[in-house]
């Protein structure tokens, strides 16, 4: 069978389909310009749905991020956060919260102080935005109110039990029980088929029958985030009128619900917005030229050429293929762009595992300007129409400093507001007066 060929023509196209890259193109298409997107998101189910802006600094839990950027800048100036003002961040935050609202995944708009957000585990981590089915769940915290957490029979991974003994000191109106889902009696069970199950009515109706017999009083209920895939607010509300509390959402381990929401809302919805998308599809080559750069991807069936005008690499880092570690270096997968690394591979470890200080490793990535254009040994840019952001960038450990999805939306903003500035130089909208046909 003859492969099919297609061209794209675009503005700016975006390698990489995890927070970042979305925000880059939720940002972009805020700016006028045309976004084709291209990648595999598969990372994103793997976080909790928390929004975190900065929640650890030097080894302490911040309750207040924004101060916590001020020590940033004063200790890390060169960490990417650290690097732009906080009316950048709280604008870019603000952007995505937003949008995320818009498409029916309610979430907190971001404050002043962090919001002390719940594990699975137990335990309590600081985060900046929440989604709204687990706003609850810090407020009952706050209060030390009445509370029955639930798991399920043939869960793994989500304890209430476990949840309630950790929590016991500090939440002593915390209990927990098990129930069996219904319609899933004597086998295993996923977050994920529970949380579509529960877009049925049926479905909704006889777990809340199940819990309604467990409330002793309770005036919060805690579940694992299966509160539906796509409308998650309103099943909450649905349920909570017919059980008589309040319900809260807490995160599973990954591959969790909360992350699975936002992929398939983002490729839900991005579309309608105009942007080309195709997260499934990864950029096999990109070549720059005076123009802008020519990238190649090859479908099942097809053979995709885009011509772009700027491009902007939000790949990530080892669990999502942006980088890659051999035995001697730390590489960039795509591009081969300069790492930042030491001499040796020696030096990416601490002798001990738990150092306060991390290991160094774990800010290895790609240096930019102030542009957020990547650059080489020098300090000059690889490609003028090149940029990039999130996790891939060196100088910041977002595992440790609790700032993953602070660092993707801010750095992505930042990243198209300086794409935008180089294409449409006057602030005039770019000209597609030659645009070929899509």
């Amino acid at each position: 069978m003859k492969r099919r060929s297609r061209r794209i023509d675009t503005d700016l196209a975006v390698i990489g389909t995890g927070i970042a890259g979305f925000a880059a193109s939720l940002f972009a298409c805020r700016r006028g310009l045309e976004v084709a997107q291209f990648g595999h998101s598969g990372a994103m189910a793997y976080t909790t749905g928390y929004l975190d802006l900065l929640g650890v600094q030097d080894g302490r839990v911040l309750d207040d991020p924004w101060d916590g950027l001020g020590a940033l800048r004063r200790e890390t100036p060169e960490h990417p956060l650290a690097r732009l003002p906080d009316e950048t961040i709280r604008t870019a935050f603000g952007l995505f919260t937003e949008a995320l609202t818009e498409m029916g995944l309610g979430y907190t708009a971001p404050g002043e102080r962090n919001l002390r957000a719940l594990l699975p585990n137990g335990l309590v981590k600081s985060t900046l935005s929440v989604p709204q089915t687990m706003l609850p769940g810090c407020e009952a915290l706050a209060q030390r109110a009445r509370t029955l957490v639930l798991d399920f029979d043939g869960l793994q991974g989500f304890s209430a039990r476990a949840f309630e003994a950790n929590l016991a000191e500090r939440w002593p109106g915390l209990s927990s029980a098990r129930l069996t889902f219904p319609g899933m009696e004597d086998r295993q069970v996923f977050p994920e088929v529970m949380a579509r199950a529960l877009e049925t009515r049926q479905t909704r109706e006889a777990l809340v029958d199940l819990i309604r017999p467990q409330l002793d009083g309770a005036e919060y209920v805690g579940l694992p985030a299966i509160l539906g895939m796509q409308a998650p607010d309103r099943i909450r509300t649905e349920m909570e009128a017919a059980l008589g509390a309040t319900l809260f959402e807490i995160p599973t381990i990954p591959p969790a619900v909360p992350g699975i929401r936002l992929r398939e809302g983002f490729e839900r919805t991005m579309p309608e917005r105009g942007v080309t998308l195709d997260p499934v599809l990864k950029v096999s080559r990109v070549r720059f030229g005076a123009a802008g750069a020519t990238l190649t991807l090859h479908g099942a069936m097809e053979d995709i050429e885009v011509e772009a005008r700027a491009v902007l690499l939000a790949t990530g880092r080892f669990l999502s293929g942006g980088l890659r570690a051999d035995r001697t270096q730390v590489s960039e997968t795509l591009l081969g762009l300069p790492i930042r690394q030491t001499e040796s591979r020696n030096d990416w470890y601490r002798k001990d595992y738990f150092d306060p200080a991390g290991h160094p490793v774990n800010r290895l990535g790609i240096e930019v300007d102030a542009s957020f254009r990547p650059v080489d040994a020098a300090g000059d840019p690889v490609q003028d129409t090149l940029f990039s952001a999130g996790a891939i960038l060196a100088h910041q450990d977002w595992v440790r400093q609790r700032c993953g999805a602070g660092l993707a939306i801010a750095s992505a903003y930042a990243a198209v507001d300086s794409a935008a500035a180089h294409l449409t130089p006057e602030g005039q909208p770019p000209d597609r007066s030659v645009r070929s046909d899509r």
